[in-house]
């Protein structure tokens, strides 16, 4: 046996891999084998054949930020003629929209503009709440949470996320993560904060009760070791959470995707599709403690989407019905619920539709076994 052979038969005898494993897996190109082993760990843990995702849409609210991230081609800097901030009856518009055609999650996301107050987030979802109690506001990314903190007099981390909590905001997503490691983020976006800054903002969503998704974003110039220390501590604080009883399930997804380099200051070659599969195959086989790995088909576009549910993933992701950001960069892959029906059809699977807490809400093949289970338990 190889020795990609035998850290792979370890994460089929259920040990847990350690850095220096994973490490070995990023570095190696046997990449079938790894989606092969990442296919049975996600199978254990979702036995059913259904592939999952949301109805949901993004909400770019200002594309104003101070972070001048050089792999963003969204942002605008504060004064310029092309910065924005949407109108509150705007946003209430987009939410009705995605209303009628049966969605259930709103992901609000955009620059952190240095020139809205705290109180403009707590009395935007405050009044979205009133308007459409039952949306799930899946919003804010740790960055823009940070701002908020910043811009809030003097309130302390978790007195801010306690409060926009209280005002409506649902679940954490995971946006902003890049690598989580210090030297390639300063090198990528100084003004952003640290890997810790990150993951302390989610430390605290989790201890509070709300629950929140991690992401990766490779293709950034970082290393092998990087990419698995990015791993590693993401397995970290879900066992923080996990140990310490909190309400919170903590991460309930991990999502990666690849580096979008059209229209960005940040000049690196654009990853494979291979090089996203044996990452998707690697985060399902790492993180044994997160249940869902979401399939990341904006980025890839929905062919490699398909394929990636044969590399570890039980998720779909979102419909987003709105995308800018990622657009903006190049990324133009657009997949409406037919087409997502059917591409889950097409890999094998039963599609359904979830909520934000990847509970299912319809299975869309009628008639079988599978559907009368889940209508049973939902």
């Amino acid at each position: 046996m190889t020795a990609i052979d035998n850290i792979l038969d370890k994460a089929i005898q259920g040990q847990r891999l350690t850095l220096e494993d994973t490490i070995q897996l990023f570095e190696s190109n046997e990449v079938e084998k790894m989606g092969h082993t990442a296919n049975i760990l996600m199978e254990r843990k979702h036995p059913e054949p259904v592939t999952t995702f949301v109805i949901g849409r993004n909400i770019n609210y200002t594309n104003v930020c101070d972070v001048y991230c050089r792999f963003c081609a969204f942002y605008r800097r504060p004064g310029s003629e092309e910065g924005y901030v949407l109108p509150d009856e705007v946003i209430f518009q987009k939410i009705q929209e995605t209303i009628d055609v049966d969605g259930t999650e709103i992901l609000m996301q955009g620059g952190t503009n240095p020139n809205l107050s705290f109180s403009y987030y707590t009395d935007l979802l405050k009044a979205i709440k009133v308007r459409f109690p039952d949306i799930t506001m899946h919003s804010f990314s740790p960055a823009e949470i940070m701002k908020m903190k910043e811009v809030s007099d003097g309130l302390t981390l978790e007195e801010v996320v306690r409060q926009i909590h209280a005002a409506g905001l649902d679940s954490l997503p995971g946006g902003g993560a890049e690598i989580l490691d210090d030297r390639t983020r300063r090198k990528i976006s100084r003004l952003k904060g640290s890997w810790t800054d990150w993951m302390d903002v989610m430390k605290t969503a989790h201890r509070i009760g709300m629950n929140t998704t991690a992401t990766m974003v490779i293709g950034l110039g970082e290393s092998m070791e990087e990419r698995a220390l990015h791993l590693m501590r993401v397995r970290d604080a879900q066992d923080e959470c996990i140990q310490n009883g909190y309400d919170s399930e903590g991460f309930l997804a991990f999502i990666p995707w690849t580096f979008q380099p059209d229209n960005t200051n940040l000049k690196q070659e654009r990853q494979t599709p291979e090089e996203y599969l044996k990452t998707v195959a690697i985060s399902r086989i790492v993180l044994d403690n997160i249940k869902n790995i979401q399939s990341s088909w904006v980025t890839m576009g929905p062919e490699v989407g398909k394929l990636s549910l044969q590399y570890g993933c039980n998720d779909f992701g979102s419909t987003m019905i709105e995308e800018n950001v990622v657009s903006s960069a190049g990324a133009t892959y657009k997949v409406n619920i037919e087409s997502i029906t059917e591409l889950i059809r097409e890999a094998g699977k039963i599609p359904a539709q979830r909520n934000t807490r990847y509970e299912i809400l319809r299975v869309f093949d009628k008639g079988s076994l599978i559907e009368r289970d889940f209508t049973m338990q939902n």
